[in-house]
């Protein structure tokens, strides 16, 4: 799968086989997909979805990385460097518990796990996408508010993903095992709050 970023992301038929897939992946999974399934749903003929995409593997991880990325540049994007430390992680955190628990990531997560032993590359292209890149990303963050000297973070790698276990807690466990599809903004906020205020006993520079 380390072929994937020699597709051609051109053509105005790219979005069309995007959105098609996806609607595909989510509603029938990866084993019941199929590339004419996806070709009829996006409205185009099976050769311009392989004129894209040499198969639904590679199709699936452009999906999940590209939904991954719209979530931390979204989030990244939106961040005021200048607000005080706990506002811009609770910001952060807000938005992460509900891309996690999100039909989205739930439904591609269940997909993976699924597919483990046969697609064994499913599960790292996720695991790529998803927790490795949002460590990266956070790790960059730390590192800023470190330098402005609202943190103080020996590990940083160890942080960001406790960070991520941290807003996790309870809701992501609930959604995983299909007890729970829908959430409050108050059962989110209470989760961010308490997730913000423990990593920041731990990391936060004393006075």
């Amino acid at each position: 799968m380390n072929d994937t970023q020699t597709i051609v992301r051109t053509g105005r038929k790219f979005d069309q086989v995007l959105r098609g897939a996806r609607e595909v992946f989510l509603r029938d999974g990866f084993g019941g997909a199929s590339m004419d399934d996806i070709a009829r749903q996006a409205r185009v003929s099976k050769a311009t979805v392989y004129s894209y995409f040499p198969d639904k593997r590679h199709l699936f991880v452009e999906i999940l990385t590209a939904e991954c990325n719209r979530m931390a540049d979204q989030t990244l994007n939106a961040i005021d460097e200048d607000a005080p430390i706990k506002d811009v992680l609770c910001f952060a955190a807000g938005q992460l518990v509900r891309f996690l628990v999100s039909d989205f990531a739930q439904r591609v997560f269940r997909i993976c796990m699924a597919e483990a032993d046969r697609f064994p590359e499913l599960g790292r292209a996720y695991y790529n996408c998803g927790p490795r890149m949002g460590r990266a990303r956070m790790v960059e963050f730390f590192q800023t508010a470190i330098d402005r000297g609202d943190l103080e973070i020996d590990d940083l790698p160890l942080a960001a993903e406790q960070f991520s276990e941290l807003c996790k807690t309870r809701l992501w466990t609930l959604a995983a095992f299909g007890i729970q599809s829908d959430f409050t903004d108050a059962e989110i906020d209470e989760v961010v709050e308490a997730a913000v205020n423990t990593f920041l006993a731990r990391y936060g520079r004393k006075a």
